[in-house]
């Protein structure tokens, strides 16, 4: 086992076990030390959110939103280590929805729903909510170069009452259990912001082409069920999340389906961008998004609980 795979050990091991304020406390210190020694994720951060904020605000104000940012990330991290050692009260107080009247009528109806997400305040805390209400999640894992570390992350979240699919090498393939599942009312959580596959959607996203996957529009298109954006972000009491939708599908009679991916995948990367431009310290990409960024040496990426790759 090597040093990345032996801290992620310790985090689950560890961290649950000591106090919250104490955990907190050095989180946040290994953030502001990263803030103060910059370095390539910290600098992909800074240029990822001139972006969201554009090219008025002052240096000192963007350099006070990546710490801010960073500190948000370590959070992320800090309290996905701590999470399975919570109560389902505990994991249902942590979280606020607004919209949450929505899933539950679509869950009610059998017809599921498909949520596009952002890497954006606590994804993991908003699947944990959903299985502790009692609904029934189905979502993709990013499949890591470690399988040891993959693992750990599909069993944590399994652990937490989410059923994980891998995005490649499973018995199925995941677009296929994914349509199953919608079809029997379950919700689908899908990380929408990034592209992994280089098969993606292009975009235009604040200004300027990156690419999302396709999965969440395809889903919807090929199932009917309704289409939701997510808007996450942190308050000082919990993790909250806000949705937008059900966005309008567009039927077969306005075009081909691959057109019909393409507008709908595009009024996903708006929505998003709406709820990111609200909250970018809330907003954890450490990765290369634009097509104009890429090309110059690689971005580690981030363990998901749903990439978005179906």
């Amino acid at each position: 086992m090597n040093l990345t795979e032996l801290g992620y050990v310790a985090g689950w091991r560890v961290l649950r076990a000591l106090p919250r304020p104490l955990v907190a406390a050095a989180f946040q210190a290994g953030a502001d030390r990263a803030h103060r020694h910059g370095g390539g994720g910290t600098a992909r951060l800074r240029a990822n959110l001139r972006r969201v904020v554009g090219p008025d605000l002052p240096e000192a104000e963007l350099d006070e939103l990546v710490k801010r940012g960073l500190r948000s990330y370590a959070r992320y991290w800090m309290e996905a280590f701590r999470l399975p050692a919570l109560s389902r009260a505990q994991i249902l107080s942590g979280f606020r929805l607004d919209g949450a009247e929505l899933l539950a009528a679509d869950v009610a109806a059998g017809r599921g729903a498909v949520v596009a997400l952002p890497h954006a305040g606590n994804w993991d805390a908003a699947g944990a909510w959903v299985a502790a209400t009692g609904w029934p999640i189905t979502t993709v894992a990013e499949r890591l170069k470690s399988e040891v570390v993959y693992e750990r992350f599909v069993a944590f979240r399994e652990g937490l009452g989410m059923e994980i699919l891998p995005t490649h090498g499973g018995p199925r393939p995941a677009f296929d259990v994914l349509l199953d599942r919608l079809r029997a009312g379950a919700v689908v959580p899908l990380l929408a912001d990034r592209d992994l596959s280089a098969r993606g959607v292009e975009v235009d996203f604040f200004g300027a082409k990156t690419r999302m996957p396709a999965g969440p529009a395809l889903l919807a298109l090929h199932t009917g069920a309704p289409l939701y954006v997510a808007s996450l972000w942190y308050e000082s009491d919990a993790a909250c999340a806000s949705l937008a939708g059900p966005l309008p599908v567009p039927g077969p009679e306005t075009g081909p389906l691959d057109q019909r991916v393409r507008s709908l995948t595009q009024l996903i990367a708006d929505r998003l961008a709406t709820g990111i431009a609200r909250h970018p310290e809330d907003w954890h990409m450490l990765q290369r998004m634009w097509l104009d960024q890429r090309g110059t040496g690689g971005g580690t990426a981030l363990p998901s609980s749903a990439a978005g790759q179906a």
